[in-house]
């Protein structure tokens, strides 16, 4: 007679967003009709788990009990998604027919194979963090996440190949594995989470590394363009937006392609959140290290908005905006996207993050990124310079450059025209300075900005309040910003592109090793701001 069934408890992690919620698994044997039963609001992909457990535990040597099974994910009113329950059901059932023994510590994060293989679900490195919060340090994955699980500080992570392993573990005794692909898989792989200054030869989503295995774009490569080079330079000091208009072949592209390999490294707290970020995509080699180059992410301009900055059914999944977070976003011709998408981006331009409302619940992603925009001066894109070859008409023109609204411009820091490149800047075979030159002025100019703004827990001018700008420790004299005031006087500056212009002026101090901006750099800050027609486009 085989020993009474008891209740079987485990615990996983549901995520709705990049929030992750603990979630205790019940399981209870029956003396009724067999059957399988999943309670707690779970999605199509939760509910097929019951074939894909009968079948990996039976290929596991341990089959489920024949009797009937009750199994609730707890609370039951949240929702409840994906495949990374599959480990956690299968042990709370053995648990509950007294198969296995203290499993209710851990949490348990992977999805299981038909044959038993644990697999990498989605979402690993948010659910370790809400694991790790939630005071469950003990985590339980398939062996192919315990890198990714392993940069959560606090962590410790075991890692296993196949179900039959997790069940020798937990005082089981299955009889061999039935399906081959399993068999002799090996012991588990344990690993403590260290600090994530582990991660600083982490990769950067984008198929670069910090190690210098791949050779990032250099700004070596630009010809002339020394004022756009500036703009460039400023804008990677203080983390300000970018607007580069000018006619094709410029160098538009080629200089926001390399604004990343000019950026600082990520922050412990920002690489993580990256890393969270592209974790939540199911691209386990993404997040298999910590992000620490700056991440670059460049849609075409068919985007649409939720590729932008999230949506889709369901719970909205994160967009490219939220990929860009701690990195660049480049739009490249910005006027043919719809302007609807690219209003979208007003919001997280101001707050750092995104908040996208559905009827299934609402997310918020970290969004803070730097923008940066390339635009034709016209619809043929002729009509910068000289503008001899241009054909449009003023009415064309201004549809043209209506299609960047006001409030968004108004957001753009810097804006600056990208002249066409002369032929002595062309065949002269000299390029401006390297990109390691370049990052050797920034990397300092950063540091006074983190002492300054560190114990106002900001880290970079352009995030700081326009508060503080006007009436705090980084207000500026009436003599230093005379001349943002008579712009502002004269209407060529709304009240959030003066702010924007004090904080220009901070960077351009900082890069210059001055203690605060004085008069002429608030002009150089002015200047940044219009393009080189001396409109002001705010």
């Amino acid at each position: 007679m085989s020993a009474p069934a008891v209740m079987g408890r485990t615990l996983a992690v549901a995520l709705t967003g990049m929030h992750g919620h603990l979630v205790e698994i019940e399981a209870d044997i029956g003396q009724t009709l067999p059957g399988f039963v999943l309670l707690g609001l779970p999605d199509q992909a939760l509910q097929e788990s019951r074939d894909r457990i009968k079948a990996a535990a039976r290929n596991s040597g341990l089959p489920l009990t024949r009797r009937h099974l009750t199994v609730n994910l707890v609370p039951a009113a949240l929702h409840k998604r994906g495949p990374g329950f599959d480990l956690g059901i299968v042990l709370a059932a053995y648990a509950a027919d007294r198969q296995v023994f203290g499993v209710h510590g851990p949490v348990f994060l992977a999805e299981l194979g038909l044959d038993g293989r644990l697999r990498h679900a989605p979402g690993i490195l948010p659910s370790v963090m809400a694991a790790v919060e939630a005071g469950r340090p003990d985590v339980i994955v398939a062996e192919e996440s315990v890198d990714e699980a392993s940069l959560v500080p606090g962590a410790t992570v075991r890692g296993f190949r196949s179900l039959h392993d997790v069940i020798r573990a937990f005082g089981g005794d299955p009889e061999p594995p039935l399906a081959s692909a399993v068999a002799d898989r090996g012991d588990e792989v344990t690993r403590a989470a260290s600090a994530p200054e582990s991660g600083l030869h982490g990769n950067n989503g984008d198929g670069l590394t910090t190690d210098g295995s791949d050779v990032a774009p250099d700004l070596s490569e630009v010809s002339g363009q020394f004022e756009a080079r500036f703009a460039l330079e400023v804008a990677a000091a203080g983390g300000h937006h970018l607007l580069l208009e000018g006619s094709p072949g410029a160098g538009k592209t080629m200089l926001a392609e390399r604004l990343p390999g000019i950026l600082p490294p990520l922050p412990d707290r920002v690489a993580l959140e990256a890393t969270a970020v592209r974790s939540l995509t199911g691209r386990s080699r993404d997040a298999a290290q910590l992000i620490r180059r700056a991440p670059f992410q460049a849609p075409h301009h068919s985007a649409s908005m939720a590729a932008l900055v999230g949506g889709g059914s369901g719970i909205a999944r994160p967009g490219a905006a939220s990929l860009a977070h701690g990195g660049v976003l480049f739009l490249d011709e910005a006027p043919e996207f719809d302007r609807r998408a690219l209003d979208a981006l007003r919001q997280p331009l101001e707050s750092g993050a995104i908040t996208l409302h559905r009827s299934s619940g609402t997310v918020r992603y970290p969004s803070r990124f730097q923008l940066v925009l390339a635009a034709n001066p016209c619809p043929c894109g002729w009509g910068g310079g000289r503008g001899s070859k241009c054909r449009c008409t003023s009415v064309q023109r201004r549809r043209y450059a209506a299609k960047l609204s006001g409030p968004l411009l108004d957001r753009v820091d810097i804006q600056v025209t990208v002249p066409s490149v002369d032929a002595a800047a062309l065949t002269s075979g000299h390029g401006g300075e390297n990109s390691g030159t370049v990052r050797a002025r920034i990397m300092p100019a950063v540091a006074r900005q983190e002492e300054r703004l560190g114990p106002l827990g900001l880290s970079r001018n352009a995030h700081v309040p326009a508060a503080l700008l006007r009436d705090g420790p980084l207000a500026l004299d009436r003599h230093a910003r005379g001349g943002a005031d008579m712009a502002v006087d004269r209407g060529e500056l709304t009240a959030r592109g003066h702010a924007r212009v004090m904080r220009l002026a901070w960077t351009v101090a900082d890069l210059r090793g001055n203690e605060r901006p004085d008069a002429d750099y608030v002009d150089t800050a002015l200047y940044l701001r219009r393009r080189g027609d001396g409109e002001e486009t705010s």
